[in-house]
C-alpha cells in the first residue's frame, strides 16, 4: 500500500496529542491566529432564532467538537462559516476574511452530513473534478484516503456503500488541503468500525498538516480521545467553549447524601458555587459544579469526564455559560453588532 498506511493507529488517543503539537508548532500565527471569530452572530428563520448573539473565537490548529441537541443551531453556524447562509445579525470571519471571499474559500472545506456527490461519476472522475476546481489540490493525499479503504477508482459513486461514499467525500475535502475543515456529522450513518477507521484518518491528516477542524457530532463518547477544543450550543446560544482540559479542570462532580429535611434541588451547601446541574435519586445527590472555593459538607469529589460534563450542560441549557480566555473575542468597533461578551 502507498504512504496512506501511515494514517492508521491502534490508539486514537495519540491523535489528540498530535493535534495539540500541531496547534503549537503550525500556522503563521504560531497558535495565535484565529480560524473563526464570531461577533454577535445570529440567524433568524420564520419559526424563530436558530442562533442568537453568539460571540466566540476558535484558535487555528485546534480539533474542536461542536455539540448540541437537534435544532440547537450547529448546522446553521457551519452554514454561515461556509458561506451557505447569510447571518441575520452580527459578523463572522474565517482567518480574518469574510465567508465567501477568495481567501476564505481557498482555506475552507465543508463536508455536510448528506455528502452530496455525483452518483454517475466514477471515483476517479470525482477526484479529477476536485483537482480541476481547487488550485492547491493534493492528488496523492486524496488517492491515499481512497486506497486505504480499498475503494475501486473505476466504481461509480452510486454503487458504493455508505462508508465508501463517506471516504470519497473525505478524500475530496482533504485533497483541497484546507486550513479549516467543517464537518457536519459526516459519520453519523456509519457502523462503529468504519467510523473509527475514518476518524483515525481524519485525525492523522489534521495533525500532519495542522488543519483546524470544527466537527459537529452526537457521538459524545468519542470526543474525549479526539478533540482538544469544545463548543456547546443550546437554545441558539453558546453555553461552553474552550480547551477540553481547561473546561474539565474548572468543574467538579460531587456525590453525597441528601440530609433530612432537605428538599429536592440545589443543596444549601452548594449555593455559593455555580451549579450546572443537581440531580436527586432517592437520598443520593449528584451535582456538577464550578467551585468558587472549598466545598462545604460531606461530598465525594472527582473531576468529570468529558461525556459527563457535556450531558450536564445539555440537560441544563439555562446553566451559566463558561467561555475560557482563548475562546473569547475582543469588543472591536465595527466588527460586531449587539454582541454580549460571555466571560468565564
Amino acid at each position: 500500500m502507498s504512504s496512506g498506511d501511515s494514517m492508521w493507529s491502534d490508539d486514537v488517543t495519540d491523535f489528540r496529542d498530535a493535534g495539540l503539537a500541531g496547534a503549537a508548532s503550525g500556522g503563521a500565527g504560531g497558535g495565535e491566529e484565529s480560524a473563526i471569530e464570531a461577533y454577535g452572530i445570529g440567524k433568524k428563520y420564520r419559526r424563530g432564532w436558530a442562533l442568537k448573539d453568539c460571540s466566540f473565537r476558535l484558535p487555528a490548529g485546534r480539533i474542536c467538537g461542536l455539540v448540541g441537541p437537534n435544532g440547537a443551531g450547529k448546522t446553521t453556524l457551519m452554514g454561515i462559516a461556509a458561506d451557505l447562509l447569510e447571518p441575520t445579525a452580527g459578523t463572522l470571519r474565517v482567518f480574518g476574511s469574510a465567508p465567501g471571499s477568495d481567501e476564505a474559500n481557498r482555506r475552507t472545506a465543508f463536508l455536510a452530513q448528506e455528502k452530496p456527490l455525483f452518483r454517475r461519476f466514477t471515483v476517479a472522475e470525482t477526484l479529477r473534478l476536485g483537482r480541476e476546481l481547487n488550485p492547491g489540490w493534493d492528488q496523492q493525499a486524496a488517492e491515499n484516503i481512497v486506497r486505504a479503504g480499498n475503494v475501486p477508482f473505476d466504481a461509480k459513486i452510486g454503487t458504493l456503500s455508505g462508508g465508501q461514499r463517506t471516504r470519497v467525500a473525505f478524500a475530496l475535502s482533504f485533497g483541497k488541503r484546507p486550513d479549516l475543515l467543517l464537518l457536519d456529522e459526516p459519520m453519523s450513518d456509519l457502523d462503529p468500525l468504519v467510523r473509527h477507521e475514518l476518524m483515525g484518518t481524519l485525525m492523522a491528516e489534521a495533525a500532519e498538516h495542522g488543519t483546524s477542524v470544527l466537527m459537529s457530532t452526537h457521538m459524545l463518547g468519542e470526543l474525549e480521545n479526539v478533540c482538544d477544543y469544545l463548543m456547546v450550543i443550546a437554545d441558539g446560544g453558546l453555553r461552553l467553549a474552550g480547551e477540553v482540559d481547561e473546561l474539565l479542570a474548572a468543574h467538579t462532580l460531587l456525590t453525597g447524601a441528601r440530609t433530612d429535611g432537605e428538599t429536592a434541588g440545589v443543596p444549601a451547601s452548594l449555593t455559593r458555587h455555580t451549579v450546572v446541574e443537581a440531580r436527586t435519586s432517592g437520598r443520593q445527590v449528584t451535582a456538577m459544579v464550578r467551585p468558587a472555593g472549598p466545598v462545604e459538607g460531606v461530598w465525594q469529589a472527582e473531576t468529570p469526564n468529558l461525556e459527563e460534563l457535556l450531558l450536564a450542560y445539555l440537560r441544563s441549557p439555562q446553566a451559566p455559560p463558561l467561555l475560557t480566555a482563548s475562546s473569547q473575542v475582543s469588543d472591536r468597533a465595527g466588527d460586531r453588532t449587539g454582541a454580549k461578551a460571555v466571560a468565564a
